[in-house]
């Protein structure tokens, strides 16, 4: 059984971001990261992401037994995919099956079936915060040729999301983050915000919660319950990698 299977800890997954180097350009420590996690978010080209980038995140995923999973975002290269763009409900459900289509075809071609979706950056947010996109980007998962997982931010919504998903005929898994500070309502603080992104020492003081009570503490400090399925990392740099490296030893004990 490999960990396309189930996660290394046979509980909480660990997934990140992954293939967001783009032509000359390098994001995140690919080869690095994959030992150390069950899912790749392989990025489809419109936010980051090129052919050639892909090709090489799907073989490393294969060599590693982890899970790949396409992660859309808006068509906004010059912004990495984190600037907020007005689209229609058709075009939202058409770039998700373009960018899933390419993911899903590669996959095919290196042995591997892609298995789930994680929109990107403002696509993810605005998914998060405007009911409209969020049916748009279901609706997008819904009607691809196959079945395959959404994947959402856990939050105090999480039961009215579950709803929506199984009226849609579609599977959710709930991830949290490592690396990022929650409001009272579950939902990520902003990075304008002062304590938005978590230095390694908090970081893991909150994985470490969430493992052992399901919960995090808030910038309130107050005390959120969350029920997760996935864990998110990011592993932009040495640093980052070394905080995966732990968050996965702590994950298997």
């Amino acid at each position: 059984m490999t960990k396309a299977d189930v996660g290394k800890s046979g509980s909480l997954l660990l997934n990140c971001d992954l293939g967001e180097s783009f032509g000359a350009w390098t994001m995140g420590m690919d080869e690095a990261v994959m030992p150390y996690i069950d899912q790749a978010n392989i990025a489809c080209g419109f936010h980051a992401g090129d052919h050639m980038v892909m090709q090489r995140t799907l073989s490393l995923a294969v060599k590693h037994g982890v899970m790949v999973g396409a992660h859309p975002g808006y068509p906004d290269l010059v912004g990495f995919g984190r600037r907020s763009i007005n689209h229609s409900f058709d075009e939202i459900k058409a770039l998700m099956h373009y960018q899933m289509s390419a993911l899903d075809g590669m996959a095919k071609v290196h042995g591997v079936e892609m298995q789930y979706v994680k929109p990107h950056g403002a696509l993810y947010n605005d998914m998060m915060a405007n009911a409209a996109i969020r049916h748009a980007v279901m609706d997008a998962v819904a009607t691809f040729y196959r079945p395959i997982k959404l994947m959402l931010l856990a939050t105090a919504q999480a039961d009215d999301h579950r709803q929506e998903a199984q009226k849609m005929g579609i599977e959710l898994w709930f991830e949290a983050f490592a690396d990022r500070c929650y409001d009272d309502n579950g939902v990520l603080l902003s990075r304008a915000k002062s304590g938005a992104v978590h230095q390694r020492s908090k970081m893991l003081s909150q994985v470490e919660e969430l493992v052992k009570e399901g919960t995090v503490t808030t910038a309130s400090g107050n005390k959120l319950k969350l029920s997760a399925d996935t864990l998110c990392v990011h592993g932009d740099n040495t640093e980052g990698v070394y905080a995966i490296q732990e968050i996965r030893q702590l994950l298997d004990t």
